[in-house]
Formats: structure tokens, C-alpha cells, sequence
């Protein structure tokens, strides 16, 4: 039997298509696209596509999930996973409320699946009144055990939301981060409590704590643990070109006409960014 604890009480409640456009997910459902499988390890595989990266972890007792993409998928999603394992879904955790990421929820709940999430992202699917909800939550850490495998949800601060889990594979010393890390210009998600200030400093603290060399980004394709580092990296880069200049006084449209992502590695050009999350990291930051 697969077993759960967490270090808090539990509470039963291809890359990218267009760099710019990827962030339409969250609003709006675009364009259908197929999915396909990556294979990591005989374990461990990623299924892309449309929506978020879904992670399949398979055990003799049963599959564990990481995201659902949109409802639209849940039925191809489905047919991956039996392309996979004979075994059920038993669990699936969320790494944040995003639609293109929990759309599948109330489905695989209907199947019997065990949903767990930060309590954060919970709060926030609660308050846009998504369905699906998850029954588990967790505030610091949560472990999965089924099958003779383990399975970790981690959090470590504001980031893309305020409610942002990093899924750890021990054993395949594999993380998946959700959309805290993406292929491309990330989206401070304000309005979700998301900090553009502090989503360095949280990717910095999964990187002192956790070990692993492969990483599943919230959107792209699978990358390395290098990878998410110089991410990082730009990130604190940018962060302090911003900062310098409003040190200087530069009024707002001067600093987001003069701090693009255009040349940042592991970044590159994101009108998007310039729309969506510029305004609110420039003002972050002033704080």
C-alpha cells in the first residue's frame, strides 16, 4: 500500500510555440496540440504538448502525476499514461492553480485520484472558484511513498505564485518546477502573490537543499540542473539592471525600454514579459 506524510498536517479539503504567446495558457486555452511522450528514465516520462508538463512516475502499486494540463487533455492524457503503465493514477499534485495545469482536476478526482497541492495554490483555486480541488495540502513539504518509491513536493517561497511546489524524484534525482522555471521569459503571476523580487532567492534555495541533475520545466523541454542556474542568473540580472536604474530616476518606460530580455541566456525576447510583468516587478523592486 502507498503511504503519505508531510512535515505539516495534511488537510482532506518542441520547446515553446511562441516564447510571447506561451503565457495565453493561463487566461485562455489556445490551439490544441498533440501530445507526445519523453522518456527520462524506464520510471519516469514527461508528457508535452499542449498546457504544462505532466510528469508519470510509475510503481507496481500505481502512477503518480505532476499536473493535468487543460480539461480538454484529460482523455489523451489518459491514453499516454496507459501507453505507459496498466496500473491506476493514484495520486496527482499540483504545482500551481494555473488552468493550464490543473484544468483536468475535477476529472481525475472522478476517477479516484488523490489530488495534493500547496496550501497556497489551494486558497487560490478556491478563490477563482476552479473546480477540482485539491483534498491534500501541504505548507513546507509533503512525501509520497507507493510501490517502494518516493515521491517529494517542496516549497520554498513566492516565485511565479505564492503557492509554487517543486516536485523531487529522488531516485531519478529529477525535479519538476511547475512554471517557477520555463524555457524562456518567466510571468510574475502578482495577482496571484507571485514576487519577482524573491524568485531568485526561492530558486536558490531548492538548489542548496535538494540534489538532482535533470530538470522538467513548467513549459519546454527537459533540461539540466546548468540550465536552471543560468536562468537563475538572468533573472538576478536583470533584477539588478532594474534596480540601478531606478536608483538613477529613470522613470518607468525609460527602464523597460533599457532592461529587455532580449540578451539574457536561457531568456530571450518576450514582448509578453514587457506587458505582464514589468510593471509589477518595477514597482517591487522600488519597495
Amino acid at each position: 500500500m502507498g503511504s503519505m506524510s508531510a512535515s505539516t498536517k495534511p488537510r482532506l479539503c518542441a520547446v515553446l510555440a511562441s516564447l510571447g504567446g506561451i503565457w495565453l495558457a493561463h487566461t485562455q486555452q489556445p490551439p490544441a496540440q498533440p501530445l507526445t511522450v519523453t522518456k527520462i528514465a524506464d520510471d519516469l516520462h514527461v508528457i508535452s504538448g499542449s498546457g504544462g508538463n505532466v510528469a508519470v512516475y510509475t510503481t507496481d502499486e500505481g502512477a503518480i502525476l505532476v499536473d493535468d494540463k487543460f480539461e480538454r487533455n484529460f482523455g489523451e492524457i489518459m491514453a499516454k499514461v496507459k501507453s505507459i503503465t496498466d496500473k491506476p493514477v493514484r495520486y496527482l499534485i499540483n504545482t500551481h492553480q494555473h488552468g493550464d495545469h490543473t484544468g483536468g482536476n475535477a476529472l481525475f478526482l472522478g476517477a479516484g485520484t488523490e489530488i495534493i497541492a500547496h496550501e497556497n495554490a489551494r486558497v487560490n483555486m478556491e478563490e477563482r472558484k476552479m473546480p477540482g480541488l485539491p483534498r491534500l495540502t501541504f505548507s513546507r513539504d509533503f512525501s509520497i511513498r507507493l510501490g517502494g518509491k518516493l515521491v517529494r513536493a517542496r516549497y520554498y517561497g513566492r516565485a511565479h505564485t505564492n503557492g509554487d511546489a517543486f516536485i523531487e524524484f529522488p531516485a531519478r534525482r529529477t525535479i519538476h518546477t511547475g512554471d517557477a522555471f520555463v524555457a524562456g521569459a518567466p510571468f510574475i503571476d502578482y495577482s496571484s502573490g507571485g514576487s519577482g523580487a524573491q524568485w531568485p532567492q526561492t530558486i536558490g534555495r531548492l538548489m542548496a537543499e535538494v540534489s538532482f541533475d535533470t530538470v522538467i520545466p513548467g513549459h519546454g523541454g527537459v533540461m539540466t540542473r546548468e540550465d536552471l542556474l543560468r536562468w537563475k542568473q538572468s533573472f538576478e540580472t536583470l533584477n539588478q539592471q532594474i534596480s540601478s536604474l531606478r536608483r538613477q530616476g529613470r522613470p518607468k518606460e525609460e527602464v523597460q525600454q533599457l532592461a529587455k530580455t532580449d540578451s539574457l541566456p536561457g531568456w530571450g525576447p518576450n514582448p509578453g514579459f514587457g506587458t505582464r510583468s514589468f510593471p509589477g516587478l518595477f514597482d517591487e523592486l522600488g519597495k
